[in-house]
């Protein structure tokens, strides 16, 4: 009877295998991590949410590339004025993107709150929240809110509470309605790295691109 061995393995073809499955396990691990340490304070009814002072809205484009409103902004438009009808928030800090003189998502989104009953002096804009990790950064270091509730969807509530919770923030999401099947696969994949560049940024504790002078909300 013949001996059967077992495949040698050589020690450069763990190597490779090792490195090939490491960047797999770290984009599975830094999801699971926002997942979990963010879902207990994920809401969709603004009963679960605590009054606080500041609603943190992440600002997106009124208007798709194709030139149609896009339904991420006007979801979390009335989310924002749910919670503020609500009496759970007194302030709205938009938080977003300024990039060019024609293209302000504070400013469009002010212009939108007004226009549904928020008055313009319990409205702040942050035109510094260049991505979602600096929003929450700037909302602590910035305007002195160590305590809001954060508007958006759901995916991207994750990543919002999940960073300002690992600084020492008490955060809440309330999650705006969601649009489905929008971006398909292609959009899962980008929020899969999303979720990495959150967990990387956290563990790294970088700086905002822009910080600037204190402008607390009183």
């Amino acid at each position: 009877m013949k001996n059967r061995t077992k495949p040698h393995i050589s020690r450069r073809k763990k190597i490779i295998y090792f490195l090939l499955f490491l960047p797999i396990f770290f984009l599975l691990w830094s999801n699971f991590s926002v997942y979990y340490e963010s879902k207990e304070y994920l809401k969709t009814d603004v009963n679960d949410l605590p009054k606080v002072k500041v609603g943190l809205m992440l600002g997106t484009s009124r208007f798709l590339g194709n030139g149609n409103p896009n339904a991420y902004f006007f979801n979390r438009i009335e989310a924002a004025v749910k919670l503020y009808q609500s009496g759970k928030i007194t302030h709205v800090l938009v938080s977003g993107d300024n990039g060019t003189k024609e293209y302000n998502e504070p400013e469009d989104m002010k212009t939108e709150l007004i226009a549904r009953g928020i008055p313009e002096s319990k409205i702040v804009l942050d035109f510094a929240g260049f991505d979602t990790y600096d929003s929450m950064i700037r909302a602590q270091k910035v305007f002195g809110q160590n305590k809001f509730i954060v508007i958006s969807q759901h995916f991207h509530n994750q990543r919002a509470v999940y960073i300002a919770r690992r600084f020492g923030i008490e955060a809440y999401g309330y999650d705006a309605g969601d649009v489905k099947n929008f971006g398909g696969f292609r959009t899962k994949v980008r929020e899969w790295f999303a979720c990495v560049k959150a967990y990387f940024e956290v563990k790294v504790g970088v700086d905002p691109k822009f910080l600037g002078e204190q402008v607390p909300i009183r």
